[in-house]
């Protein structure tokens, strides 16, 4: 494998994801010509070109700049959701490039440095951007390459000349966690997905059963307290559980928790338990009730590298949170727009119900679009049960992403099962005209697919409908 130091060019097949960009954006900083290919343009591609990318938006290997074909100082780094007959990528396969995926690139950048890891089936983003937030806003600093733009830094990736502490969103799909070593890893679940690549739960589960072996020695592994996994850890690794206090006879509390929690007035404020001390007072700058789990957790990573008291409740007021992670675009009296990224039924649930507490008196819409034929199919009856607590459902057709449709898979199967009497399937070009004759209250539009494209247009709508009180976030 070529040093990284020596590599010129880096080409990225698939850039325009989020978690393959903060790498393009890391080599822009390093001094190298970036270029590669995405399947559509985006705000974020766009960004990408204006800081010095060359991305192109068709599979076509005549669009490659010449400088990225010498293959004795080009590195191409490709993303498995790419097919395998993808033109570019059998371009760089047949002549012999040196090729890496995502993990591996970032395994190789990592190596060096001290990884604060965080895998799970949810909440990763959230925790991992909390993390660096908490560290970045302390005088511990840290570098950081996270799965979704964060609103305090409006980036992806963050750089640090102090600092070898470096935050990374470990990703399941594909075994790509495994190409990791960290100094410091959180898992924060273990419900199944992917079962498309792993085939079975216990599949699932045994890949975060080795992703602990990863953990260096005299690292530390911080899971959440409900995770059930035979852990292989490496000698003298520190192991610690999180979650939230139950004051109830016979229950052993964990080693980092919150309690004394309290929801009012559309804040959340609660205690931080260390196994040294309690902080009283942390408030959620992001106050949504699924946060409170996730804050214990990226408290406790924070904590252990000596980020203050003061800092930590600073850091944790001040979080302005990710794009797409229970993302606010309104606040009225007649209308709240919520968006979000959830598209696992736990996910979708925990999103849905703390909707539901924020706004116990008002209507909830939820739309939602599945994403991938195999997750809907392995999943229906979650959804259908999530989505069941909303007073309004609407779903969107299936996005297929990397897949190709499935017999007697649609999002039908999920709305069959949704016990909600106000239920509808509406296609995707029509659900802005669909929701402006529609009588919404609080709406919340949910999926990891392209449904994030609709948010501003629905958004403007709502806007030139309601023009009291409006607040909007930014």
């Amino acid at each position: 494998m070529k040093n990284l130091n020596n590599i010129k060019a880096i080409y990225f097949i698939g850039a325009g994801g989020i978690g393959m960009s903060n790498l393009v954006r890391y080599f822009l900083a390093e001094g190298k010509t970036v270029g590669g290919y995405d399947k559509v343009e985006s705000t974020l591609t766009r960004e990408l070109n204006a800081e010095g990318a060359q991305i192109h938006y068709q599979d076509d290997v005549t669009l490659i700049s010449e400088i990225f074909k010498n293959k004795e100082n080009t590195l191409v780094v490709w993303t498995p959701a790419i097919p395998s007959d993808h033109s570019e990528l059998v371009y760089f396969r047949t002549h012999g490039f040196e090729m890496m995926k995502r993990a591996q690139v970032l395994g190789e950048i990592t190596k060096t440095k001290r990884g604060i890891c965080v895998a799970g089936t949810h909440g990763k983003t959230t925790v991992s951007s909390m993390i660096a937030h908490l560290l970045k806003q302390s005088s511990v600093d840290c570098n950081a390459f996270l799965g979704g733009i964060l609103k305090n830094y409006h980036t992806n990736l963050l750089l640090s000349q102090n600092s070898d502490l470096t935050v990374i969103e470990a990703d399941e799909y594909d075994r790509s966690f495994h190409w990791l070593t960290p100094y410091m890893a959180v898992i924060t679940s273990v419900a199944p997905d992917h079962l498309d690549i792993y085939g079975t739960e216990e599949n699932y589960r045994e890949a975060f059963a080795h992703f602990s072996s990863l953990v260096r020695e005299e690292g530390v592994l911080l899971i959440e307290e409900k995770v059930d996994i035979t852990l292989r850890l490496q000698q003298n690794v520190r192991f610690y559980r999180y979650g939230i206090a139950r004051h109830c006879e016979g229950y052993s509390a964990p080693d980092f928790y919150a309690e004394n929690i309290r929801i009012a007035n559309g804040e959340i404020t609660f205690d931080f338990v260390t196994p040294k001390s309690t902080i009283k007072n942390i408030q959620l700058g992001v106050p949504v009730e699924i946060n409170i789990l996730n804050a214990t957790a990226a408290l406790a990573i924070a904590w252990l590298n000596g980020v203050s008291d003061e800092e930590l409740k600073k850091g944790m007021a001040s979080f302005g949170g990710a794009q797409r992670r229970f993302d606010f675009h309104l606040k009225t009296d007649k209308c709240v727009l919520i968006d979000d990224y959830a598209h696992h039924p736990e996910e979708l649930e925990a999103s849905i119900s703390s909707v539901c507490k924020l706004y116990p008196d008002r209507k909830l819409t939820v739309v939602f679009q599945p994403h991938l034929y195999s997750r809907t199919n392995d999943f229906y009856l979650g959804f259908a049960a999530a989505l069941s607590l909303a007073d309004e459902v609407i779903l969107l057709p299936i996005y297929p992403a990397r897949e190709l449709p499935m017999p007697g898979v649609t999002s039908q199967l999920i709305l069959d099962l949704v016990k909600t009497p106000k239920k509808k399937i509406v296609a995707y070009d029509a659900l802005v005209d669909s929701l402006t004759k529609a009588d919404i209250d609080v709406l919340l539009m949910a999926g990891a697919g392209d449904i994030e494209l609709l948010v501003a247009p629905v958004k403007k709508i709502f806007i030139a409908t309601t023009s009291n009180n409006v607040k909007i976030n930014k």
